[in-house]
């Protein structure tokens, strides 16, 4: 199991608790995880392993309704600081090993949309001729994703936050009015709004400025009309599906003004990784060190991180009191996820992501509600291609023809599957190195070459574009501090290189499917 697993029960609440932090779906405002200068230690539940649950799992029903937090660069490391993510643990199923097809974000939600990896969605990049809002648009990508899926087969549909890089709520894209993407019934997005105030939302062809007043904080903003949503559309019984993407934890993490004090001292986790060079890395310089100007910046990000979370946090218990409220939390799954990690400091490296390491690719996905096994752990592979089939198993639709991935709806009670994927793709190209790219990271010596990567349950495989190789045995090295591809024989690189160019290549489910098991 990774050491990023997910699982923070007994002792993390009970740290969070004497601290302050409220578990109820609305806390105090005042409350807090914690005021150590370390985030609480990360404690696996007992007897939770990859088939196990609670015996308390529910039939779900034939259609329920699906609620999806959808996050922006959230690491496994401010999961402590989120009482309603963890209680949504207790209650539901986490997914310890579950990947991103890149450590991007435009790569990465284009693959939840579509239910494909990016050498299939042609998406791999935040903005340019090979990626971004313009791109997926041009090529026609809108007209079939998980939102015309479940709006045609009778879901009322609904979007709130980011949507993808270069989208800007005043775009028409020859429409003649601000555009509204293909298969969402009610539209709330915004566009260069990191900072969570002074922006704009295009909300249902009408393009709303929001200032800086602490009623403006975005987070907040979405939450409100979140619930709304389900408030009204609950009362009208049918069957409804809402993806809120915060922008938050993003650069700047900027916190909501009544979290902007929480965490005094606090610092970013000082684990065997921190600040340390891999033995052997295949991109990092051996002499690589933080400075103390990065070591103190990268301190007060955590902070504001731990922060800025603190408002998603109440906005997913206050979903689940209004779901309750109108009487379909029975009748309701909520997903939440990220759309990929971020690193504060490990391997020596500042604060970013799109590296092939844990911090980045290993990222939260917890399902609970109708039909979902609690207090349940599952270890095996999940990516994030496998949310639009899953989505569209539970509103009693084919898996989607175009589809690379999987559902894991199988997953979340009951036995697992005999048979199951023994690797991840993970595919970054053309790295973020554009000073206009919102992910643009400045230290240039922290952004790894191009590179495709197998990720499994016990090692990380990682080929470069420039030929360079890496291998981290993550259960002898569960942090990848040592690159061990030199004492690799030649039979196992030649296996493992087959293996990642027929998975890199693929297309559709089947094939994808069969190369996902091609190694272990």
């Amino acid at each position: 199991m990774s050491f990023r697993t997910l699982g923070y029960l007994t002792v993390v609440a009970s740290l969070l608790t004497a601290a302050g932090c409220a578990t109820s779906p609305e806390p105090r405002s005042g409350a807090r995880p914690a005021t150590s200068a370390s985030p609480p230690a990360l404690v696996a539940p007992p007897n939770a392993d990859a088939g196990a649950g609670t015996g308390t799992e529910s039939l779900s029903p034939v259609r329920p309704n699906i609620v999806f937090v959808l996050v922006d660069d959230l690491s496994m490391s401010l999961v402590p600081y989120m009482p309603n993510v963890r209680k949504l643990q207790r209650e539901g199923t986490t997914f310890t090993n579950y990947t991103v097809t890149d450590s991007l974000c435009c790569p990465s939600r284009a693959s939840i949309l579509k239910g494909q990896f990016p050498h299939n969605t042609g998406i791999v990049k935040n903005h340019g001729s090979d990626g971004g809002f313009r791109l997926f648009h041009s090529r026609g990508q809108e007209k079939s994703t998980f939102a015309t899926d479940l709006q045609a087969a009778g879901y009322r549909t609904a979007f709130l936050g980011k949507y993808l890089n270069q989208y800007f709520p005043d775009l028409t894209m020859g429409t003649g009015k601000p555009y509204v993407p293909p298969g969402w019934d009610q539209w709330f997005a915004g566009g260069n709004a990191y900072g969570n105030f002074d922006y704009k939302l295009n909300e249902n062809g009408k393009v709303v400025q929001y200032g800086s007043k602490p009623k403006d904080y975005m987070t907040d903003v979405l939450s409100a009309k979140a619930n709304d949503f389900v408030a009204t559309t609950a009362a009208t019984g049918q069957p409804f599906m809402i993806e809120v993407s915060t922008y938050t934890p993003h650069h700047p993490f900027t916190p909501a003004p009544r979290d902007a004090a929480l965490f005094p001292g606090l610092k970013a986790p000082r684990t065997p990784a921190y600040d340390r060079v891999p033995k052997n890395s295949a991109w990092i310089a051996p002499t690589a060190k933080l400075t103390k100007v990065q070591v103190d910046r990268i301190d007060g990000d955590h902070r504001k991180r731990a922060q800025s979370v603190q408002a998603i946090d109440r906005m997913i218990g206050s979903l689940r009191a209004t779901l309750s409220r109108a009487g379909v939390a029975d009748k309701t799954v909520i997903v939440f996820s990220s759309d990929n990690g971020y690193h504060m400091g490990e391997y020596a490296i500042p604060a970013g992501k799109q590296t092939a390491f844990d911090t980045d690719v290993n990222v939260p996905l917890v399902v609970a509600g109708a039909g979902v096994g609690a207090g349940r752990q599952v270890d095996l592979l999940v990516e994030n291609i496998d949310l639009r089939p899953t989505f569209n198993e539970w509103a009693g639709l084919p898996a989607p023809q175009e589809s690379d991935g999987q559902s894991f709806k199988p997953l979340l009670s009951g036995p697992v599957p005999a048979e199951w994927r023994t690797s991840a793709l993970i595919e970054h190209h053309d790295p973020a190195t554009d000073p206009k790219d919102p992910d643009f990271q400045k230290d240039s010596a922290s952004i790894p070459p191009s590179y495709d990567a197998l990720r499994t349950a016990t090692f990380t495989y990682v080929e470069y574009v420039d030929g360079a190789v890496e291998y981290f045995d993550r259960k002898a090295d569960p942090y990848m501090l040592n690159n061990i591809a030199g004492t690799l024989s030649q039979e196992r690189l030649t296996e493992l290189r087959s293996a990642l160019r027929t998975l890199a290549t693929c297309v559709g489910a089947d094939a994808c499917w069969k190369a996902s098991r091609a190694v272990s």
